[in-house]
């Protein structure tokens, strides 16, 4: 993953990145501010999880798809095993894709569960356990979205190195059967 963000790119879907970042950063700022101005715990678990939850479904179901062309899913089968579910655009699309809107996506996702895990640490320092809770779900969610994305892009990249050897292995074996059906 790249560092920087591109030069000279503009986001193709400044809308989809302004609303990731926004229920990540509200998520972030009410948990940080709320302390300031509310005494009620309660209220602060609350909407501290509901916005991470919210920022957990975009991120899922539409910023991922939209900003890396990826989404995943989990279900549980018939003998009650976890099964992965992947989609990827195609190749193509997958090239097409603005780096700039990938890098905001790959950097926040991972950025927010750093931040969370601060927040953790702080909680733990100061003996607040029922801050710990809340850091814990937001935490939670922001790992589940990285490990599902992360096993998404992986599962894509197989993909596309097994198109490549079926695309290269079916292009050799007709230009053997062409050298072979002219002699």
């Amino acid at each position: 993953m790249d560092l920087n963000p591109p030069p000279g790119e503009n986001y193709a879907n400044p809308r989809i990145c302004f609303f990731h970042v926004l229920f990540k950063a509200g998520a972030l700022a009410f948990y940080i501010l709320s302390a300031l101005f509310s005494d009620s715990f309660v209220i602060i678990f609350v909407v501290t999880v509901l916005l991470a939850a919210l920022d957990f479904w975009v991120v899922k179901n539409v910023s991922g798809r939209i900003l890396v062309g990826l989404r995943w899913w989990n279900e549980i089968d018939d003998n009650g095993e976890s099964v992965w579910k992947f989609e990827c655009l195609d190749q193509e699309s997958l090239a097409r894709m603005n780096k700039k809107d990938s890098w905001l996506f790959w950097w926040t996702l991972y950025l927010t569960a750093v931040v969370w895990i601060f927040f953790g640490i702080f909680s733990l320092i100061r003996f607040q356990a029922d801050y710990l809770l809340v850091v814990g779900v937001c935490l939670t969610l922001s790992i589940a979205n990285i490990v599902g994305f992360t096993k998404c892009r992986k599962d894509a990249k197989k993909q596309i190195q097994q198109f490549a050897s079926q695309t290269i292995a079916s292009r050799f074996s007709s230009t053997l059967q062409s050298a072979f059906s002219v002699v």
